[in-house]
């Protein structure tokens, strides 16, 4: 046992030396090894490792500008996952997919990035079978519309509550299956009526649209919004999630890109506070109006089903 472990300390003594050298030069690389070396051991980790500290929150390299995007495959899970950008409305489209029967579903797509969602999922062999949205958008249209044009068979899908049109229209509980795989619906009304956190089957993953945000949460000023049912939202349906569910909101405006329930339950520094307390950061945040509101809102109401 002492040999093993010595050996294993040696090996992750080098590790990090590579990783040190090879993050000089080419970062990208640097996390690819980290990836392969020690997701043998203990789990391939989402998004890009901080090796660092242990966490499965994401660093990018200062001042590179580079926007990665994440990836978590778990080859026993068969699941794939893939973490996109947008960067004029900062939101962030989510892929999953079955490794085995190729079927995936893809969260908030964004209509000037459809092109990029198309390749991708083409390139990965993918049939999507389903383009959802957490909620009705204020700040970009959806792609789902033009989606459905260039994928055959796909549709669209969104809350019942949320007041807008789509071929598939879900509820608290309903399932959104590809593969062996599945998403289950919580709804998580606040930010708007139809705001929805999208869990994945084990409960490793939950994807959280604007109710929760990484160290924040959706503005509760317009679209329906309320602060006490965003509170309770969060507090009844995402942190009664597992600590280590990883966390993927729907936008981040500070390049971060995966929390855990465990982290924002103990570092959000909005939701750790009181109802009262939040309610009243709530209502003098002083936010200025989402530049695409006036445009955005009407098209996602006819989520997918309007001419692109």
């Amino acid at each position: 046992m002492c040999m093993l472990l010595g050996h294993y300390c040696l090996n992750r003594q080098a590790l990090l030396l590579q990783y040190s050298v090879l993050n000089t030069v080419r970062p990208a690389l640097a996390r690819t090894l980290i990836l392969r070396t020690e997701g043998h051991s203990r789990g391939i980790l989402a998004g890009f490792a901080h090796i660092n500290t242990g966490t499965d929150r994401v660093t990018q390299p200062r001042g590179t500008g580079i926007r990665h995007y994440g990836v978590r495959m778990e080859p026993g899970k068969g699941l794939i996952f893939r973490q996109l950008f947008e960067s004029i409305s900062s939101t962030y489209t989510y892929l999953l997919g079955d490794k085995e029967t190729k079927e995936a579903v893809l969260i908030d797509p964004v209509l000037e990035t459809v092109d990029r969602d198309v390749k991708l999922i083409e390139e990965l062999g993918l049939t999507l079978k389903v383009a959802a949205n957490t909620h009705c958008h204020a700040d970009h249209i959806t792609g789902t519309g033009l989606l459905k044009k260039k994928l055959y068979g796909c549709k669209s899908a969104i809350s019942r509550l949320s007041g807008a049109n789509a071929d598939i229209l879900f509820s608290e509980g309903d399932h959104i299956t590809f593969g062996k795989h599945a998403l289950t619906v919580r709804e998580t009304p606040g930010h708007t009526d139809g705001c929805v956190t999208f869990v994945l089957g084990d409960q490793s993953m939950a994807f959280t649209g604007d109710a929760l945000l990484i160290r924040g949460c959706g503005r509760t000023d317009f679209q329906q919004g309320c602060s006490k049912r965003l509170y309770e939202s969060v507090h009844q349906k995402i942190f009664t999630l597992p600590g280590h569910c990883l966390l993927y909101p729907a936008h981040d405006y500070k390049g971060q890109t995966v929390s855990t329930v465990e982290e924002e339950k103990k570092f959000n520094p909005r939701l750790t506070k009181t109802l009262d307390e939040f309610v009243h950061i709530m209502a003098n945040l002083n936010l200025p109006k989402p530049a695409q509101i006036d445009i955005a809102v009407p098209a996602n109401l006819v989520c997918g089903l309007h001419e692109v």
